[in-house]
C-alpha cells in the first residue's frame, strides 16, 4: 500500500565530480519552494518526534524515513542533507533488523541513500550499487508499493548513472523497468511521463500514442492525488507535460 505522506518524486540530483548528473526524482530543486519547503519542514518535525516515542512501529518508521528524504531533498546544505540523510538512513536500517521483508524499508533505505549520495563526490559512486540493490529487494518483495516506486527509480537509476565499467547505467534495463512501472500503475502520471521522457530521445515515434494515454488518465489523476501532499508533485508534472505538449504540435 502506497505511503499516505507529502513525497512523491522520487529522487534528486547526483552528481559525481562533474562526470555525469543523474537526474533521479524529485520537484522542488533549486526552484521556488517556499510552500514546499514548509510542508517538508513541519512534516519532518512531527514525524520525528512522534518517531522518537514510536521505534518500534513500522508505521513511525516508514512516516518518518520518508519526511528525512522529503526534508534532504529541499534547499539545505550538504552537511544539513548529510546529517537528515543519516537520520532516515538508520531509521531503515533499525526497521529492516526487525522486518528484513519490509518492501517499504528497503525501499527509502535506497531513497535516503541517494540524498547522502548528493553530498559526495566520487564517494557517491559506491553507493550506486547499494542504492540499486534496496531498489531490487524492494522491488521483489511488493513491485506495486508507491505505485511501483522500486520500478520507477531503478528505471531513471539505469537510464541516467554511466554504464560499464563506470557504473550501471542501462538504456535497455532503464526501458524495461520504466515500462514496467507504467505498466503496474497506470494511474500515476509520474510512470507516464518518465516513460515519455526517455522515448523522447530513444523512440520518439512511441511518444504521441503515449502521450495522448497520459492525457487520458489525467482528470480521474487530478481528483485522486489531490491535497497539499500532492502539491510538489503537480508543481513538477505540470511543466513536464507542457513540455512535452510543446514537441507535439496537433495534440489538445
Amino acid at each position: 500500500m502506497a505511503h499516505p505522506v507529502n513525497r512523491r518524486r522520487l529522487l534528486t540530483w547526483l552528481c559525481l565530480a562533474g562526470l555525469w548528473t543523474a537526474r533521479l526524482a524529485f520537484a522542488g530543486l533549486d526552484g521556488d519552494v517556499t510552500s514546499s519547503f514548509a510542508l517538508a519542514e513541519r512534516a519532518y518535525n512531527a514525524a520525528k518526534a512522534h518517531y522518537q516515542t514510536n521505534v518500534n512501529d513500522d508505521a513511525a518508521a516508514q512516516q518518518f524515513a520518508s519526511a528525512c528524504f522529503d526534508w534532504a531533498d529541499q534547499k539545505q546544505t550538504d552537511d544539513v542533507r548529510e546529517a537528515v540523510s543519516h537520520e532516515g538512513i538508520q531509521v531503515c536500517r533499525a526497521w529492516l533488523q526487525r522486518k528484513p521483508d519490509s518492501a517499504a524499508g528497503h525501499y527509502y533505505l535506497g531513497m535516503n541513500l541517494c540524498q547522502l549520495a548528493r553530498t559526495k563526490t566520487l564517494g557517491a559512486l559506491p553507493l550506486v550499487k547499494e542504492i540499486e540493490k534496496e531498489w531490487l529487494a524492494s522491488l521483489a518483495l511488493d513491485p506495486h508499493f508507491d505505485f511501483a516506486g522500486a520500478d520507477r527509480n531503478l528505471g531513471l537509476l539505469y537510464r541516467d548513472t554511466p554504464g560499464f565499467p563506470l557504473s550501471i547505467g542501462s538504456k535497455t534495463k532503464a526501458e524495461q523497468s520504466l515500462a514496467h512501472a507504467l505498466e503496474l500503475s497506470p494511474e500515476y502520471p509520474e510512470n507516464y511521463l518518465n516513460l515519455i521522457e526517455t522515448h523522447l530521445k530513444r523512440k520518439p515515434t512511441a511518444v504521441p500514442a503515449e502521450f495522448k494515454k497520459l492525457l487520458e488518465i489525467l482528470p480521474a489523476a487530478r481528483k485522486r492525488f489531490t491535497g497539499p501532499q500532492w502539491q510538489s508533485a503537480w508543481e513538477d508534472w505540470d511543466p513536464r507535460i507542457e513540455k512535452i505538449k510543446s514537441k507535439l504540435p496537433g495534440l489538445p
